[in-house]
């Protein structure tokens, strides 16, 4: 929107043109989704605070999750509001990969926030029904698969990449529909499953975000690319506005949800940001780098599998309690120092996959 506004402008003063900057208008969309936020989170959380719209604690969880009930949730409209804001206001709205971004993100939104209505407005403690969740959480991972698959103007969209690996390029034709269907699914679920403790899944997906944001810059310059070692894509540069915009929007709920917490994000707000990473890896053909950024996301999921599987085969549990975080609750770690701990290992985990740019 506001980059028209500076073509425009433009014609009649050249100062207008240092808008034209992709990085300046990163900066911008990350301080403004930040700004919007502390102006919005204060209303937001008092109306949801009014309509009794709280968090509800389960009893047979850690004890000390006792007091959080009743805290305001479904926080992750914020997040949207904000990245949404932040996105049209900087980026090029005539890039198909800032739409496709922005409108799974919105999608995966959508279900959650049905969800988070049904459980905290309705009062069904069961929220959505887990097959008609993932009916619609397929629907609309599909719906983005084919309109990446069908709008590809190059192989390079198409190809997987092995991170470490120069030459290791798979061409996954059709496959590349499901392949991008497992990733946004998966990692809309699995930051769900590591929303559990204040701060826990915010910072994670802020980091991944912004070094998301980097292999977007990167894939979508022809130099940086070639250098790298990496596929260029032509139009990818400008998804960098939309991962900053999720920094932006997480540092600015994180300063509402960090310990103890005003505020949770909600089914409406993991889904999403989970579906938010996914796009942007799908987009610049990093989903394997995903997967080892977002390692703190892997390790809950990946908890509950082992943990459920454990207890149906043999009526054992690995853990005193699933996901993951909550094992370390139960055995007394106090809750600040497992959020901490487990930013310290997102922050390992992202230096790695952004180790891949050039360890090749």
């Amino acid at each position: 929107m506001l980059l028209n506004l500076a073509h425009l402008l433009g014609e009649w003063h050249s100062g207008f043109r240092v808008f034209n900057y992709l990085t300046l208008r990163a900066i911008l969309a990350a301080l403004s989704a930040l700004l919007i936020s502390f102006w919005v989170g204060p209303w937001m959380i008092q109306k949801f605070s009014e309509h009794q719209i709280g968090q509800r604690v389960r009893s047979d969880g850690p004890q000390t999750h006792l007091k959080k009930a009743g805290t305001p949730t479904m926080g992750g409209a914020l997040i949207l509001v904000s990245i949404t804001a932040g996105t049209l206001l900087w980026a090029d709205l005539a890039n198909r990969f800032v739409w496709i971004s922005l409108l799974v993100t919105l999608a995966f939104g959508l279900i959650g926030f049905w969800d988070d209505y049904l459980k905290l407005v309705v009062g069904n403690s069961r929220g959505l029904i887990a097959r008609y969740k993932y009916f619609w959480q397929s629907v609309a991972a599909l719906g983005c698969a084919f309109a990446l698959y069908w709008t590809a103007k190059s192989p390079a969209e198409t190809t997987l990449y092995v991170p470490f690996f120069k030459n290791v390029l798979v061409p996954l034709g059709t496959g590349y529909i499901a392949l991008t269907y497992f990733v946004l699914v998966g990692t809309s679920n699995a930051v769900n499953l590591t929303d559990g403790l204040d701060g826990l899944a915010i910072m994670p997906a802020v980091l991944v975000g912004g070094a998301l944001g980097v292999f977007a810059y990167a894939t979508g310059n022809a130099v940086f690319a070639g250098y790298l070692g990496i596929p260029f894509i032509e139009g990818t540069g400008e998804v960098l506005v939309f991962c900053a915009t999720l920094v932006g929007a997480g540092l600015g709920f994180l300063w509402f949800n960090t310990y103890p917490a005003q505020v949770f994000m909600g089914d409406i707000g993991a889904l999403a940001l989970g579906a938010a990473l996914a796009i942007v890896a799908i987009i610049v053909r990093q989903e394997i780098v995903l997967f080892i950024m977002g390692g703190v996301f892997v390790m809950e999921t990946v908890s509950v599998i082992l943990q459920v599987a454990s207890f149906k085969l043999t009526g054992k549990r690995i853990f005193r309690m699933a996901p993951i975080h909550h094992h370390f609750e139960l055995k007394g770690w106090a809750e600040p120092k497992v959020i901490v701990r487990f930013w310290i290992i997102s922050v390992i985990l992202v230096l790695v996959g952004l180790a891949t740019l050039k360890v090749r």
